[in-house]
């Protein structure tokens, strides 16, 4: 029997503090100095003390502390009224208005202790909202005992297939299979890395979500130009994104891979021919940007032997269409995956998500929406302490020094927050009774959709509107 997989972790402690949300105002000139009750003293925390040490000390970097962790028992305490909590500026200019904030900070907090993101203070937020947030998952499996996440008994699996399998399989009069077996990659994480689209992207970053993949065993897709210099180390775990015009430029390293990622275009099928000749046994990966006409367009590389689709919105999971309508990815995977099941050739291909995935609970609502698996690349950026700033897009040097990331450090960190989201991962798919990711595809009845109860319960009421 095959040992569970582990993906191993590390505490890794950020280069730089932490942009915290919440800070502590001192008014020395109404403390009483040598107070024998000194609130500071008292902090659970020890929040006051490591502040006066970070500020004392001669290497301090030029930057506030805000690691408030907003109990305010020092600013209720205080005798004297000294002590006044604020909000750190620099928190609101964190991510943009989908990668908010507070999920950048939970993800640094995952990437260093690799460790679940528990609050105490519970939910306070809308029932529902945009994108994820108007799906919630079915739980009812939650009081099982066998099936309690990462502390069952039973083992959960998360492992997923990339490529595609036949409709039908055919015999010789002897019983020896004809035809030739189509290539499929067996992931133990529902994921592969990317280079985000964005960011300050150096050899450091690329070497550090290199040696991820390697050590969680998974993919990491980047330009073939970039793979060829880490081909001699990590070729197994590398999946080369080649150009349909210099394919025969790389054949040396589409070789060595296990997979080949190539940019859906009118001859997109003849490039996938060129890599098979060069390849026989890996598997190709045709990049769509979800938009106009995708449906269409997916069906037709499905029908015609295509093994996996990347369908790609952009980093907030966005879609903008022609006659400027906006759709979320969910939705889109959805109508996908459905049109799919109704043309009998689903499990022909394999579908990955890009776009729009920036929690644990999101790549499980991915794949309950009809994805197999997803494309990571901006959530171990942000692992790596990127803050989402939009410096480098405006030519301002990094704040965190991106390009200097020590690719062990930066490994240690993806690989934290990535055994801290397939936790998660087990959690969900524990409550659910499920014990297999690959199960959850498609279970459209395992999940509630906001949209779809308005729909259902008020339509009648208000005669369709």
């Amino acid at each position: 029997m095959p040992g569970k997989y582990h993906i191993e972790t590390k505490e890794v402690p950020p280069r730089f503090n932490a942009v915290g949300r919440f800070g502590i105002i001192d008014l020395y000139e109404t403390c009483a100095r040598g107070c024998r009750n000194c609130v500071k003293k008292k902090c659970i925390y020890d929040i006051h003390k490591k502040e006066f040490d970070f500020a004392h000390s001669l290497d301090r970097p030029t930057e506030f502390m805000n690691e408030c962790m907003n109990c305010l028992m020092c600013v209720q305490n205080c005798t004297r009224g000294a002590l006044t909590r604020t909000q750190n500026p620099e928190y609101t200019w964190l991510g943009n208005e989908y990668w908010k904030p507070a999920i950048i900070a939970g993800i640094w907090k995952m990437a260093a202790t690799a460790k679940l993101p528990v609050s105490g203070a519970g939910y306070g937020g809308p029932f529902s909202g945009p994108g994820f947030d108007s799906m919630w998952t079915d739980m009812s499996e939650i009081v099982r005992p066998t099936r309690d996440g990462i502390h069952g008994r039973e083992y959960i699996s998360t492992s997923v297939d990339i490529g595609g399998l036949p409709s039908n399989l055919e015999f010789s009069p002897g019983g020896e299979l004809l035809g030739e077996e189509s290539p499929v990659i067996e992931l133990p994480v529902p994921f592969i890395l990317e280079v985000p689209p964005l960011g300050q992207i150096s050899k450091n970053v690329l070497e550090a979500m290199a040696r991820a993949a390697r050590g969680m065993d998974t993919l990491f897709a980047l330009d073939a130009e970039d793979a060829e210099e880490f081909a001699a180390e990590f070729a197994g775990w590398l999946a080369p994104r080649v150009k349909n015009s210099a394919i025969e430029n790389h054949a040396a390293l589409i070789k060595s891979v296990r997979m080949v990622c190539l940019e859906d275009s009118p001859d997109a099928l003849d490039a996938v021919a060129c890599v098979k000749a060069i390849n026989p046994g890996a598997v190709v990966r045709i990049r769509l940007a979800l938009g106009d006409g995708v449906e269409a367009r997916v069906v037709e590389l499905v029908e015609a032997g295509a093994e996996a689709i990347q369908l790609s919105a952009d980093i907030n999971g966005d879609i903008a269409y022609s006659d400027g309508r906006v759709e979320f990815i969910k939705d889109a995977f959805r109508r996908i995956h459905s049109l799919l099941v109704d043309k009998c050739v689903r499990d022909r291909a394999t579908l990955i998500a890009d776009g729009g995935i920036a929690m644990a609970e999101h790549l499980a609502k991915i794949i309950i929406c009809g994805a197999d698996c997803a494309s990571l690349g901006i959530p171990f950026l942000v692992a790596m302490e990127c803050r989402m700033c939009g410096a480098c897009s405006r030519g301002v040097e990094c704040p965190v020094n991106m390009s200097e990331v020590p690719p062990e450090d930066g490994a240690w960190r993806v690989m934290n927050l990535a055994a801290a989201w397939r936790n998660q991962l087990l959690e969900v798919l524990g409550a659910m009774g499920i014990r297999e990711a690959r199960r959850l595809r498609g279970e459209f009845g395992r999940a509630m959709f906001c949209e779809d109860l308005e729909r259902d319960t008020f339509q009648k009421i208000f005669a369709g509107a």
